[in-house]
């Protein structure tokens, strides 16, 4: 079951990676999202932000295989607060930017 779980997982960090990558190199948003981002190249790299945090959270902490105690959860939780600030980046990227 572990290895499910751990393969669902890396799906989701890759499809997120994608999206950002997409949203970064040539502005595209998924067409559910398109109506909010307004600055498609800061969303992209909060969800590359977002996908390497969850990533860093996921697979050093409850999936990496041992307890996460001591080194490895002080990582696993500061692969959380990346996936927090990715997700504030996206949020910031759905608000108007400054006019002059």
């Amino acid at each position: 079951m572990h290895m499910y779980l751990v393969v669902a997982s890396a799906l989701c960090v890759a499809l997120l990676a994608a999206a950002g990558t997409a949203a970064v190199a040539t502005g595209w948003v998924a067409p559910w999202g398109r109506r909010r981002v307004l600055r498609p190249k800061l969303w992209g790299w909060g969800s590359l932000v977002g996908a390497v945090g969850v990533g860093v959270f996921l697979f050093v902490g409850p999936e990496g295989g041992g307890p996460s105690v001591g080194v490895r959860g002080v990582v696993a939780w500061c692969g959380w607060g990346l996936f927090m600030l990715g997700l504030l980046v996206q949020f910031l990227a759905q608000r108007p930017g400054r006019t002059p």
